[in-house]
């Protein structure tokens, strides 16, 4: 890559990010996709704020880390969000107040940034009292409330991977990786209900992933992810689902999902398949009601019109994770090139897809 604006060396903190101003250049790349960003940690999840502030962040997956949830600046720095001191947390700290493993970041229209923190460092157990969906003021830092999730909702084998928002509702739904469950978060009341966690729905389909043009193995067995993406229709009709380890697409009506009179086995037959999506991390919808679906076997982004239609591609979006959608429509979408293990050789970028012209 050209045109390299700047470098940071994040002093003492050693994240190194450099902000990008070029297109990809491999010609199986296409027109529409430009890289952003590149740093030298993995991060999963990106967030745009309406006035286009980027916000990422960086799971605790390795032995070595070093914060959490940071703003991406337009000179390419970081910027440890709120503060370093949240970020700071080391084993056998109390869990409840700092950033344990965060796994996303969601940002929404009345400028507040979410930031979910499964609290399950290095995939060895819920660190208890940890699991926690964090409520931020994006401009003035200030913490606004923290939801927290007992046992019963994140067990210890249990992973909060992505939360999303109704539109008209005070309700969030989050994705649980771990064992397969799908959440639903009262933000009034801060009740939480645990849905139909026994549904084939939610569980990793018996599949092995080719990613990177091999089988996707580790210590020579093939990976179970349950259910990860999640997305709600701009009008809160359906949420949308899939396992990670899965190619199938599925959706359940909002309404019931939330509703406690509804029993988990009633909900189970409200549950449509809608069809062969391919293997996807990240969902989302955007506010034109296009629902976007990462695509881990195909370095892709697709778009789903009853079968997964291709929006960009490019060698370079190894793994691609999570997205944010930005103000004038435009898709970001981090490369996490999980499937390279812990220090793969190439970089991890953020990608943006240029918005849609109708």
């Amino acid at each position: 890559m050209s045109n390299t604006i700047t470098f940071i060396a994040a002093g003492s903190l050693a994240l190194g990010c450099v902000l990008l101003a070029t297109g990809c250049s491999s010609p199986e790349t296409t027109e529409n996709i430009r890289e952003v960003a590149r740093c030298d940690r993995r991060w999963t999840g990106v967030a745009v704020t309406p006035d286009n502030r980027i916000f990422v962040n960086f799971p605790r997956w390795a032995k070595q880390h070093t914060f959490s949830v940071a703003e991406l600046h337009p000179d390419g720095s970081l910027t440890p969000f709120p503060s370093p001191e949240m970020n700071a947390w080391a084993p056998g700290e109390a869990p409840a107040d700092k950033f344990v493993c965060v796994q996303s970041v969601v940002a929404r229209a009345d400028g507040t940034l979410w930031v979910l923190d499964p609290a399950n460092p290095q995939f060895q157990g819920v660190v208890p009292g940890g699991p926690k969906l964090m409520q931020f003021d994006a401009s003035t830092r200030k913490l606004l409330r923290t939801y927290r999730f007992d046992a019963a909702a994140a067990p210890a084998n249990s992973y909060l991977n992505d939360v999303r928002f109704h539109p008209g509702r005070p309700l969030a739904f989050l994705s649980e990786s771990g064992t397969g469950a799908l959440l639903v978060l009262d933000l009034d009341s801060g009740k939480v209900l645990r849905r139909f966690d026994s549904h084939p729905s939610l569980k990793a389909e018996d599949i092995t992933l080719k990613i990177g043009g091999r089988p996707w193995l580790q210590a020579g067995k093939r990976p179970v992810v349950h259910a990860d993406g999640i997305a709600v229709d701009p009008v809160g009709t359906h949420v949308y689902y899939q396992a990670l380890t899965g190619r199938t697409l599925y959706r359940v009506p909002a309404a019931a999902l939330a509703d406690p009179a509804v029993s988990d086995e009633e909900l189970g037959r409200m549950v449509e398949r809608l069809g062969e999506s391919g293997a996807s991390d990240g969902l989302e919808f955007a506010p034109d009601g296009t629902l976007y679906l990462s695509s881990l076997e195909f370095d892709a982004v697709r778009e789903w019109k009853g079968m997964p239609v291709v929006v960009a591609t490019s060698p370079d979006l190894s793994w691609p994770d999570s997205f944010a959608i930005g103000a004038d429509g435009s898709v970001y979408v981090t490369s996490a090139r999980i499937h390279e293990g812990d220090a793969p050789a190439a970089p991890f970028r953020l990608f943006r897809i240029s918005p849609k012209t109708r």
